[in-house]
C-alpha cells in the first residue's frame, strides 16, 4: 500500500516513518504544515521549515502546506494537504506520529475516513521511556529545538535524547509529571539523523527566542 506520512521532523514522525517502512509499507510522500500559530493545537512548529531538509536526505517527495493555525479551521488545510497527497501521489492511506493524544488521532482520523484513507499509528499508546529507548537503539539522533513547561529552561535547547537525558526526564516526571517524551506538549524535537537519512544533517546555525520556560530554537541545516 501506498502511504503519505504526516511529517513535522520531530522524533514521533520521522520514528513512525521509519516504523513504516520496516514494515515493507511504500511511502509515496511527506505531508507537512507550516502554521503561523506558534501554540497550535495540531502541528509541531519550532524548526518546522527544515522539513525539506530532512524530505532531501530521506529522498522522499514533500508536500507543505501554510496555515494560520486557528483552532479546528487549521484542520482544512490539513485535510487539503492530505487530498492533494492522495491526488498526486496515489496514496491510499496515512501514518501519523500520534502517541497519546486523542484531540490529534481523532481529527485525523476524521479526516481519513471522509477521504476513503486507511489510518496508521505505529507509536499510538506505546509506553514514553521504551519510546525513548527505542529511539537511541535504533540510531536515532535527535535534539530538542523547544521546551514549554516548568522547570525546563533555555539550557535544554540543543539537548540530545540520549540515556542522559531519559534519566533526567524520569527524575522530572516523579518531581513535576512532566511526560518524559515531551507528549503533552513540554518539548519538542528534531531529528538530525536516522537510518532513513542518506547523510547526517549538520546545524550551520541558529537562533532562540523566548523566556522563563517558553524557549524555541529556530535551526539552519545542511
Amino acid at each position: 500500500m501506498k502511504f503519505g506520512i504526516l511529517f513535522s521532523g520531530g522524533k514521533d514522525s520521522t520514528y513512525a516513518t521509519y516504523l513504516a517502512n520496516q514494515a515493507g509499507y511504500e511511502i509515496s510522500c511527506l505531508i507537512s504544515i507550516e502554521s503561523e500559530n506558534k501554540e497550535s493545537f495540531m502541528f509541531h512548529t519550532p524548526s518546522i521549515l527544515r522539513v525539506r531538509k530532512q524530505a532531501e536526505v530521506m529522498g522522499i517527495p514533500l508536500i507543505i502546506k501554510k496555515t494560520k493555525g486557528e483552532k479546528e479551521e487549521e484542520l482544512k488545510d490539513l485535510e487539503k494537504a492530505i487530498n492533494d497527497a492522495k491526488k498526486k501521489y496515489n496514496i491510499e492511506g496515512v501514518v501519523t506520529g500520534a502517541v497519546g493524544s486523542v484531540y490529534q488521532a481523532s481529527r485525523i482520523q476524521k479526516i481519513c475516513d471522509k477521504l476513503g484513507l486507511k489510518c496508521f499509528n505505529p507509536l499510538w499508546k506505546k509506553d514514553q521511556i521504551e519510546l525513548l529507548n527505542e529511539l537511541i537503539e535504533n540510531r536515532f539522533e535527535i535534539i530538542i529545538v523547544g521546551v514549554f513547561a516548568y522547570p525546563l529552561g533555555k539550557e535544554w535547547l540543543g539537548k540530545k535524547i540520549d540515556k542522559e537525558f531519559i534519566e533526567k526526564t524520569k527524575t522530572l516526571k516523579k518531581i513535576y509529571k512532566i511526560n518524559p517524551a515531551g507528549e503533552g506538549g513540554e518539548f519538542e524535537s528534531f531529528v538530525i539523523n536516522c537510518p532513513l537519512f542518506k547523510k547526517k544533517l549538520k546545524i550551520k546555525s541558529y537562533k532562540d527566542f523566548g523566556e522563563k520556560n517558553s524557549w524555541r530554537r529556530e535551526i539552519d541545516v545542511g
